[in-house]
């Protein structure tokens, strides 16, 4: 038990075999033993959040922020959230493309992706329902009027693998052709790359990266 302390918690988000996908940990001690919750941890003593943040992503899932897109989220103060004690945790959100197995911190007895579909989300620990639910808006959000669906893509895509992180975030089918237009004509959203795909079935396809747009003009809405 302790007086206070401040955590950090990660919504950690991916694309893997067409789904949207976050990635949870098994707790290995008490509180909530053997419950799935979102990786984070303590902050350090001497530590800003923004450390902290970037420390437990690359402990949990062996890369750096610079690999996609990390954002803070919110702060969770309800005052029972930790049977522990008095914790404050500060949210962050880490948009990512398709990773591999995670290996699980010292302080936790598993790691592994999960659909999003599938999590028994009032089974996990703490608030981290709360927590993930809020992610998972946020970056469906962002999806509508910033670039971010590229940080789920690799360096160089097609405008169909975008469509297809679009329709993972949204969990709605998108007519290609309408969002093939619309992305291509949003001014900086994508380059062309002068390179196209080989080997694979079909048409080869234009390859694009993601261009200098911070924000989408007019944005990408999506489906009422």
């Amino acid at each position: 038990m302790f007086d206070s302390a401040v955590t950090v918690d990660l919504v950690v988000l991916t694309i893997r075999r067409d789904a949207l996908s976050v990635l949870l940990v098994k707790r290995g001690a008490p509180p909530y033993a053997g419950r799935w919750a979102l990786p984070g941890g303590f902050v350090g003593a001497a530590e800003d959040l923004p450390d902290a943040a970037v420390r437990e992503l690359r402990e949990e899932t062996g890369v750096h922020e610079t690999a996609g897109h990390l954002e803070q989220l919110a702060s969770y103060g309800a005052p029972d959230r930790d049977p522990r004690g008095r914790v404050v945790t500060i949210g962050y959100l880490a948009l990512l493309a398709d990773l591999p197995v995670p290996q699980a911190g010292t302080d936790a007895a598993e790691a592994a992706w999960h659909r999003l579909s599938d999590v028994d989300r009032d089974r996990l620990a703490f608030d981290h329902e709360r927590i993930l639910a809020d992610g998972v808006e946020r970056a469906r959000a962002k999806l509508e009027y910033s670039p971010l669906a590229a940080a789920f893509c690799p360096a160089e895509f097609t405008i169909g693998a975008l469509r297809e992180v679009y329709e993972a975030v949204w969990g709605t089918a998108l007519d290609p052709r309408n969002f093939h237009r619309k992305v291509t004509t949003t001014p900086g959203f994508v380059v062309p790359t002068g390179r196209w795909t080989t080997g694979e079935r079909g048409r080869p396809a234009q390859l694009y990266r993601r261009g200098p747009a911070t924000l989408l003009h007019p944005p990408m809405l999506r489906p009422a």
